[in-house]
């Protein structure tokens, strides 16, 4: 079509500007440099997972795990609209069954912010619980481990486990209760990992909480749940699975990531691409080329649902531990500025951007400027994707990439760039002010960016076709 060939034209000029940071002006690639640290970068990587079990039917074993852990009162956390839905009454069959204690929580907002997080963590510490169930997507499962940590550290200050520069970035030493994630979308992977996303409403950015110490102690992933997710929930869903992996796959690898701790502990989840991460990414994108489309319309697929709803935990377990990058980092003043856009299908009051929505509306510009880094693994990705990379230069190996992701927005129907979202050019500084403070994802793209290159890659995103 003609907007994409338009598109990919400005994501040519992009990709084609040479960076000229010292780190970058010699380019160099993730198959050629040293694995060997320097003084300042870190030498070693670690991979950390909750425990997952899978099957149809699963969440019906989830008050024996609760017995077995000896719990005397759980908190159930879902939102209101789960609350009256099969996954929750699963979980609450299984927890009478067994005669277990438990409260129900169904005040999670979709796209939580850090009043949400703070009405949980309030209720949370008034109830004494000692083990807790989130039954829900990224939103339930993000806001139940925050729960959980400020309830087992009572007197701890919001802002002291926030990544900084917005928080303190504290490590979490207090001993957190068990923590068992039954996730009904096939998107964020957050029932593998250690992190708890939301919008500071302060900033208009989201930002999180990163620690190992935040990962569910059980996952239980039963794909049954997935079949009741919306046709733009699938949608949105998997986009995040998708940049999940291309993200984690293409990140600063580990050896370049600086600084190098001084205590292990000071490690942070996100820790760069790594051989370990690598599988599960690249293993996760196989998955999203054969099924994505097919569970998005189609929601009586039960092989498409099951094959995503997995894909999204193999795309957890690669980015829980390498990271992610660019995509995320923009995405999170995206989702923070969003002014009057209520997407189909998603039941709240309120304006929203869905998150996998909001991450992939810069990816093409995304890995066309990131793809003069590491271009082997910028075409492996789109040759994964369904890209035929035979007649494909090295130097154009991000245009690839930009142009297969182009294609599967247009096939799955997503919105056409940011202006569709309700931003204009005149927004683009906002965004760039939001994206600055998410050092956490962005210092692990392969390619460092000024704050122009943020403005030409927003700006380059705003009509996508």
């Amino acid at each position: 079509m003609a907007g994409r060939s338009k598109a990919l034209q400005l994501l040519k000029s992009l990709s084609s500007a040479s960076c000229q940071c010292p780190a970058h002006s010699a380019g160099w690639t993730h198959a050629t440099h040293s694995t060997q640290a320097t003084e300042t970068t870190d030498y070693a990587f670690e991979m950390a997972c909750s425990t997952v079990r899978y099957g149809p039917g699963v969440t019906k074993e989830v008050g024996q795990d609760i017995q077995a852990l000896g719990a005397k009162k759980v908190l159930v956390m879902t939102d209101k609209t789960l609350v009256g839905m099969t996954p929750v009454s699963a979980v609450v069959e299984s927890l009478n069954k067994h005669k277990i204690n438990f409260s129900v929580f169904d005040r999670v907002r979709i796209e939580p912010t850090d009043v949400s997080f703070k009405d949980a963590v309030d209720f949370a510490k008034a109830g004494g619980f000692d083990a807790y169930i989130a039954v829900g997507g990224g939103s339930v499962i993000d806001t139940c481990k925050a729960a959980n940590l400020y309830a087992s550290d009572p007197q701890a200050d919001f802002l002291d486990y926030v990544n900084p520069p917005i928080g303190k970035g504290k490590p979490v030493t207090v001993k957190l209760s068990p923590l068992i994630a039954v996730p009904t979308t096939a998107g964020t992977g957050s029932e593998t990992t250690g992190v708890a996303i939301f919008d500071y409403e302060p900033l208009k950015a989201k930002t999180g909480i990163a620690s190992r110490a935040l990962r569910p102690t059980l996952g239980i992933i039963d794909p049954l749940h997935t079949l009741l997710m919306p046709e733009r929930v699938a949608a949105y869903s998997g986009f995040d699975v998708l940049c999940h992996a291309l993200e984690s796959y293409t990140a600063l690898p580990y050896y370049d990531r600086s600084p190098c701790p001084e205590n292990p502990i000071l490690r942070p989840a996100y820790q760069g691409s790594n051989p370990i991460s690598d599988v599960w990414a690249v293993h996760a994108l196989g998955v999203v080329a054969k099924y994505f489309k097919r569970s998005v319309y189609n929601s009586d697929d039960v092989e498409a649902r099951s094959k995503m709803h997995l894909a999204s935990a193999f795309a957890g377990i690669g980015f829980g531990n390498a990271g992610v990058h660019l995509c995320h980092g923009m995405s999170y003043p995206i989702s923070g500025n969003v002014r009057k856009f209520h997407p189909e299908q998603y039941e709240c009051d309120h304006a929203i951007i869905p998150h996998g929505l909001s991450v992939v509306m810069t990816a093409p510009a995304v890995f066309a400027f990131t793809g003069p880094m590491c271009p082997e693994r910028h075409l492996e990705a789109a040759h994964i994707l369904g890209k035929d990379i035979t007649r494909v230069k090295r130097e154009d190996a991000g245009l690839a990439l930009a142009d297969v992701l182009l294609g599967y927005m247009d096939d799955m129907k997503v919105e056409n760039g940011l202006e569709a979202l309700g931003f204009t050019s005149e927004d683009i500084p906002a965004l760039v002010k939001g994206t600055l403070p998410q050092h956490r994802v962005t210092k692990l793209a392969p390619r460092e960016q000024s704050e122009e290159d943020l403005a030409i890659l927003f700006e380059n995103s705003l009509r996508i076709y």
